[in-house]
């Protein structure tokens, strides 16, 4: 953020030098990037790895806010999370409490990409209601009446269900066909936003392909775009999509854990 200032900075002196003032030159040079500490985080509160009622419960009390750190009804608020993945702890906790400081915008900087699909090796999250990518992209097809690629999916899923994992297709990939990143994120924003919640929100997220840039030697990304490395994650996707639209969320995977 500093080198993108100084940027601005230089190209505005090498514009307009000749007919600045002392004055413009110093306002000019004393533009900087103000970072504070608003949001306090109690670190013995996890919500990720709590249950239901009682992540909700730890979401509404796990951070603290810095009054005085905006200019009320003026400043814009940028924040940083490292990854989104129900949205509980935005939405029950961190938007309604900065929107106490009165900005007239939230952005959440999201420095992982849009999380679509479970992660099977290693995190137990395997139910795709949780996931608010999921359920955005599913309140969008409602309301662009493209309720039949639910349909078309789940018949496809159900097909494949009997078949050798290495056939298996993730044809949940196409639930998110229809809409881009940034129709999704506003989406996402929308469906996080409290009620009552004053100023304008907005989410942007990393995408995949500067993901990538980002960490050159770890080319894992199967929890972003559902490319998962063994044919076990094919198999396990398809029965969450299944029984998401079933409503047994809840039940155990009737096949042995083999990848």
């Amino acid at each position: 953020l500093e080198k993108h200032f100084n940027r601005e900075k230089a190209q505005l002196l090498a514009e307009k030098g000749a007919s600045l003032n002392k004055d413009e030159i110093e306002q000019i040079l004393s533009r900087r990037v103000r970072a504070e500490k608003v949001a306090i985080k109690d670190i013995k509160l996890r919500t990720f790895i709590a249950e239901g009622n009682t992540r909700n419960d730890l979401a509404a009390h796990v951070y603290d806010i810095t009054y005085g750190s905006l200019n009320r009804n003026k400043d814009k608020l940028v924040i940083i999370d490292d990854s989104i993945v129900r949205g509980t702890t935005l939405k029950q906790s961190i938007i309604k409490i900065l929107d106490r400081l009165d900005p007239t915008k939230i952005v959440i900087v999201s420095s992982s990409p849009q999380i679509r699909y479970p992660d099977y090796y290693g995190i137990d999250m395997s139910r795709l209601s949780e996931f608010i990518a999921f359920k955005a992209a599913i309140e969008l097809l409602k309301e662009r009446d493209k309720q039949r690629l639910i349909d078309e999916v789940y018949r496809k899923s159900l097909a494949q269900k009997d078949k050798k994992k290495e056939e298996i297709v993730n044809y949940v990939k196409e639930i998110y066909e229809p809409f881009t990143e940034e129709e999704l994120s506003d989406k996402i924003a929308q469906m996080l936003k409290p009620e009552g919640t004053k100023a304008e929100v907005k989410i942007v997220y990393q995408t995949i392909e500067n993901l990538h840039k980002a960490c050159p030697d770890h080319s894992g990304d199967w929890y972003f775009s559902g490319n998962y490395p063994t044919p076990g994650g094919n198999r396990m996707i398809n029965q969450a999509f299944i029984n998401y639209i079933e409503g047994e969320e809840n039940r155990s995977y009737q096949f042995k854990l083999n990848f």
